[in-house]
């Protein structure tokens, strides 16, 4: 029997110029479909108002039960339905693979 990992990622956005809310209310629509997929939205935060935009706008750590559940999620005929709405407000998406860092590697 083949035990499927977790994927976990760290999804780093950029609006297009002027599309912070746009691009806020895109992703609202798009991650309320990740528990569908047995997905988990474990951190959502933005960056305060006057921050360097050259800096994501958005940053996100999402956990799925596995790849498939991922590339579900991805091809969701809603959220595909969605893909015009990303194209323009959504500038740049950074996606890493991230895993947890045990409490006693932590360094202050």
């Amino acid at each position: 029997m083949t035990v499927k990992a977790n994927v976990t990622l760290c999804v780093l956005l950029w609006p297009t110029e002027g599309n912070a809310d746009l691009l806020r209310e895109y992703e609202d629509d798009v991650l309320a479909l990740v528990p569908v997929y047995g997905g988990r939205v474990l951190s959502r935060v933005r960056a305060l108002p006057g921050q360097d935009a050259a800096l994501p706008s958005e940053v996100q750590v999402i956990e799925m039960p596995d790849d498939d559940a991922l590339a579900a999620y991805l091809a969701d005929p809603a959220r595909v339905a969605l893909a015009d709405v990303r194209d323009r407000v959504v500038a740049r998406t950074d996606i890493v693979r991230v895993g947890a860092v045990p409490h006693g590697d932590q360094t202050s």
